[in-house]
C-alpha cells in the first residue's frame, strides 16, 4: 500500500496542500495542529454540552426524561457506530475531503438543532451531527500521525489527547454559562463557530493524504461493525434506564454480541484486506493502549457521574459552578498530556502509562477515603488533581501506541479504533459506576429514614435529587431527610470509587506485564523527513 502524500524521505519541507507539494514546514505543522484541534473541540463540546440543559429541553419540547436522554445519546450512538467505517473511507478517498465534508455536515446539523421546532427535528439533527462528528474525529488524529515526523508526533498527539480529554469539561462549562445567561439554543453557537474556524484553517493549511489499496472496501466488515457498536452501546446507555433484564436491553445485547463475533470472524478471513486486522491485537502496543484507554475513559466518565450530583445535591451548587469545579482536574489532565511524550521518551511508554494509572488510582482512593458531606469541595480536590495528572500521563502514550501499531496509510482506521475505544469506555463507566452509586445510595438510605413520612421516604429512595425535592413534604423531618440523602449519597460514592480503585489496580498490573515495550515514537519502516521541531 502507499499514500499519495509527498515522499516522506524528502529532506526539505516545501509546502502543504495537494499531494506532491512537499512536507509541511514547522509553521505549517503548527497551523495544521491548531486546525484539527479546533475541529476536535467542536465534536467534544457537543458530546457533553447538552447534559447541562436537560431540564430546559424537557420544557421546550414537552418531552419525557427518556426522550431527553435520547436527544443526548443518539449523538454519541451514531458517532461511535460510524467511526470505523468512515475512518477507513477517509483513508481511501482522502482525509482532507472527509474532514471538510464532516465539518460541513456537522455545522449544518448543529444549526438545525439550535433552531429545532420539535422533538423529531431535534433527534434528526442530533443523529446527523453524530454522522458529521464520525467523519471529523478519526481524521483529526490521522492527519497528525500521517503529517508529523516521528520526533514530533508524540508531542502533537499529546496536544490532541489533552483537547480530547479536557475539552469535554471546557465545553460543559461554556455550555452551562450559555444556558444560565441566554438559553439552551445558544449551546449550538459554540460548535458552529468552531466549525467555521476549522473549515477556514483546513482549506488553507491541512494537506491531503489517502491510501491506495488493491483490495475492495470491506463492506461486510463495515456493516457488522456498525451493528455491533450500536447494539452494545445501546445496552450500556439504556440498561440503567430500562433495566438490565428488559426485553429491549436483552435484544440489544444479543444483536451486539452476535455482530461482534461475526465482525471478528469475518476480519480474520479477510486478513490484509480487512477493515481492521484484528490479528494486530496480539501486539502489546495495540492491546495495551486499547485496554488502558477503555478503562481510563470509563473511570473518568464514571467520576463525572458521581461528582456532578455531589456538587449540586450535596453542596448545593449551580450547574455553572459545578462545572467550574471540574476545571482543575481538566487543566491537570491537559498539562500532563503535554508532558507525557517527554516522559515516555525518557523512561518508555509502559512506565509512563503505569505511572499515570497509579496516580489516577491513588486519586480515586483519596476521594473515596476523604470525601464527606461536611468536608465539601476541599475533601475531593486533591483526589481530582491526582486523577487529572494520572489520566493525562496514561492517555497520550496509549493513543500513540494504538496509532503506531497500524501503518501510516491506515491511520484513519487506527484513529477510529482509538475513538471507538474511548466511546465504549465512557458508556461502560457511566453504566457501571452509576449503577454502583445508585445501589450504594439505596442500600444506605433505608436505615436513615426512621420517622420520615412514607410518601417522602419512598421518593427519597429513588435518588438524592428526588430526596431534596421531597424534603418540604416531610414537615419537621425535612432537615433530617436532606441530611440522610446527602450522607447516603456519599456512601454510594465510596462504593463506586473503591470499585474504580480495584479496576485501576488490575489495569496497573496488566500494563506492567503487557504494556508496550518499545518507545511509541520508534522509527517507521521507511525514512521520515528531517523537519524542524514544533516551537513550544
Amino acid at each position: 500500500m502507499s499514500t499519495n502524500q509527498a515522499p516522506e524521505e524528502s529532506p526539505e519541507p516545501s509546502g502543504v496542500g495537494a499531494p506532491g507539494e512537499g512536507v509541511p514546514d514547522a509553521r505549517q505543522r503548527r497551523t495544521i495542529l491548531i486546525a484539527v484541534c479546533v475541529a476536535l473541540m467542536a465534536v467534544i463540546a457537543s458530546v457533553s454540552g447538552l447534559n447541562v440543559a436537560q431540564p430546559d429541553l424537557a420544557v421546550a419540547f414537552d418531552a419525557s426524561q427518556s426522550t431527553v436522554l435520547w436527544i443526548i445519546n443518539i449523538y454519541t450512538l451514531s458517532l461511535a457506530a460510524l467511526l470505523l467505517p468512515l475512518g477507513a473511507i477517509g483513508d481511501r478517498f482522502g482525509r482532507k475531503p472527509m474532514l471538510l465534508t464532516g465539518l460541513t455536515v456537522f455545522g449544518v446539523a448543529s444549526a438545525v438543532a439550535g433552531l429545532a421546532p420539535s422533538t423529531e427535528v431535534m433527534l434528526a439533527a442530533r443523529l446527523l451531527s453524530g454522522v458529521g462528528a464520525a467523519m471529523i474525529m478519526p481524521i483529526t488524529l490521522a492527519v497528525i500521525t500521517s503529517t508529523f515526523p516521528k520526533e514530533e508526533r508524540g508531542r502533537a498527539i499529546g496536544v490532541w489527547t489533552g483537547v480530547a480529554g479536557g475539552g469535554g469539561v471546557l465545553g460543559m462549562f461554556l455550555s452551562a454559562a450559555l444556558v444560565d445567561a441566554v438559553s439552551w439554543r445558544w449551546l449550538f453557537v459554540l460548535p458552529i463557530a468552531l466549525v467555521v474556524v476549522a473549515l477556514a484553517m483546513t482549506l488553507r493549511s491541512v494537506p491531503n493524504s489517502r491510501e491506495r489499496s488493491g483490495h475492495a472496501f470491506d463492506t461486510v466488515g463495515a456493516l457488522t461493525s456498525v451493528v455491533a457498536v450500536v447494539g452494545l452501546i445501546f445496552v450500556l446507555q439504556e440498561g440503567p434506564e430500562r433495566g438490565w433484564t428488559a426485553l429491549a436491553t436483552l435484544i440489544g445485547l444479543v444483536v451486539g454480541v452476535i455482530a461482534a463475533i461475526g465482525f471478528v470472524t469475518w476480519e480474520l478471513r479477510r486478513r490484509d484486506a480487512a477493515l481492521l486486522d484484528v490479528r494486530l491485537f496480539r501486539e502489546r502496543g495495540l492491546a495495551g493502549g486499547s485496554v488502558t484507554l477503555l478503562v481510563v475513559f470509563g473511570v473518568q466518565a464514571g467520576i463525572f457521574v458521581v461528582l456532578f450530583p455531589f456538587f449540586q445535591a450535596v453542596l448545593g451548587w449551580s450547574g455553572l459552578l459545578s462545572t467550574l469545579a471540574l476545571m482543575p482536574m481538566a487543566v491537570m489532565m491537559m498539562m500532563a498530556s503535554g508532558l507525557a511524550p517527554r516522559l515516555a521518551a525518557r523512561v518508555g511508554p509502559r512506565a509512563t502509562m503505569a505511572t499515570g494509572i497509579l496516580l489516577a488510582g491513588a486519586g480515586l482512593a483519596l476521594m473515596a477515603a476523604v470525601v464527606s458531606v461536611d468536608g465539601g469541595y476541599l475533601s475531593v480536590l486533591p483526589g481530582m488533581l491526582a486523577m487529572g495528572i494520572g489520566m493525562g500521563l496514561s492517555m497520550t502514550p496509549s493513543t500513540e501506541a494504538i496509532t503506531s501499531a497500524l501503518p501510516r496509510e491506515r491511520q484513519g482506521v487506527a484513529s477510529a479504533l482509538n475513538d471507538v475505544t474511548r466511546e465504549f469506555g465512557t458508556a461502560l463507566g457511566v453504566a457501571l459506576l452509576g449503577a454502583l452509586l445508585s445501589a450504594g445510595y439505596r442500600g444506605a438510605i433505608d436505615s436513615r429514614l426512621a420517622g420520615v413520612p412514607e410518601g417522602p421516604a419512598d421518593t427519597a429512595r429513588e435518588g438524592v435529587a428526588n430526596a431534596l425535592d421531597a424534603a418540604p413534604q416531610a414537615g419537621a423531618h425535612a432537615r433530617s431527610l436532606v441530611r440522610a440523602a446527602q450522607e447516603s449519597f456519599v456512601d454510594g460514592w465510596q462504593n463506586a470509587m473503591w470499585a474504580g480503585v480495584a479496576v485501576m489496580a488490575a489495569l496497573f498490573v496488566y500494563v506492567l506485564a503487557r504494556g508496550p515495550q518499545q518507545p511509541t515514537g520508534a522509527p517507521a519502516s521507511r525514512p521520515e523527513p528531517a523537519a524542524d521541531a514544533i516551537a513550544p
